[in-house]
């Protein structure tokens, strides 16, 4: 790359390569991340949860990219048997050149998925751990591919690394369980690309975040009730910047295109990267705990069944 700021004029020509896009729900940060790659060339799969949406999501991006070919793949994250459903039906698309791992919920009330696991670890760590691992022999068998996680500056809310009994039942904080979901993003994409590496497969694991885009719930009111550490985090972010969801999906693009190694993590490159152009950025110490990433991995392989690469 050279040193002018990353840009979507960046991305290139992407005619040939299939991507899956997870939580593509009009007007969000995955439907942005889908248009882009889809107006680039990409055969994009929207992988959501209900059909209406998909065909609403289908229907805005071909407005706007005539001929685009998208499919629709619907999958609950929350749900480890909808997620086995959702993989079996992507298979059909043939090689994979990229997953975005994009959908996620943040700080609901305590609630339960029918695997028994509280929902923000379920729908933003568990139920990709297993699309990744089901979708890898789709993503080697396009020869060079690449998968890209979304994180948050809210991983730095985190105290500890999730590495409890994901069913059993403890204290619910819901902004501290959500910190530790966005560090599990971190964490997953840390050792995914080290095994990867170690097992010689044509796959690279980045992450990425937003900053802090449109359709990010704090701008909405979601921050009463915060627990004070986070809300010094978050309100230094709403003071400084709310950029676009088309903005806030930059950094997913450029992990997802430009020429970076694995492990790299992409965000705003404002003040608090709270917006502005992507650029390559750090993470907390504990995202980089070689023994917490390798614990979680084994707990995520016993937790949804499958053991990869």
């Amino acid at each position: 790359m050279s040193g002018a700021a990353w840009s979507t004029d960046d991305i290139g020509d992407l005619t040939g390569r299939t991507a899956l896009v997870t939580g593509p729900t009009q007007g969000g940060l995955g439907f942005h991340i889908a248009l882009e790659l889809a107006r680039h060339g990409a055969r994009v799969a929207l992988a959501g949860r209900t059909p209406a949406k998909l065909d609403a999501a289908a229907e805005a991006i071909t407005a706007e990219v005539p001929g685009a070919r998208l499919d629709p793949v619907v999958v609950d994250l929350a749900d480890l048997g909808s997620v086995r459903e959702g993989a079996a039906a992507a298979a059909d698309l043939g090689p994979l050149h990229l997953l975005v791992n994009n959908a996620g919920i943040m700080a609901p009330p305590l609630r339960r998925t029918a695997d028994g696991l509280e929902s923000q670890m379920a729908t933003n760590h568990f139920g990709p751990f297993l699309l990744t691992g089901l979708l890898l022999d789709r993503l080697v068998a396009s020869g060079d591919a690449r998968v890209v996680t979304l994180s948050s500056q809210a991983h730095r809310l985190a105290r500890s690394a999730p590495l409890g009994d994901p069913r059993a039942q403890r204290r619910y904080s819901r902004w501290m369980v959500y910190g530790q979901t966005k560090l599990a993003n971190l964490l997953f994409t840390h050792e995914l690309d080290r095994r990867l590496r170690q097992a010689g497969l044509p796959v690279s694991a980045l992450a990425a975040h937003p900053g802090l885009a449109g359709t990010h719930l704090v701008v909405n009111g979601q921050m009463r009730g915060i627990e004070a550490r986070g809300e010094a985090i978050l309100d230094a972010a709403v003071k400084a910047v709310s950029q676009s969801a088309e903005a806030g999906a930059w950094p997913a693009l450029m992990a997802a295109t430009a020429d970076l190694p694995g492990g790299t993590y992409v965000g705003p490159g404002g003040p608090g990267e709270a917006g502005g152009r992507p650029r390559v950025v750090g993470s907390t110490a504990l995202s980089h705990d070689a023994a917490a990433q390798r614990r979680l991995w084994e707990l995520s392989e016993e937790t949804v069944g499958l053991s990869y690469p």
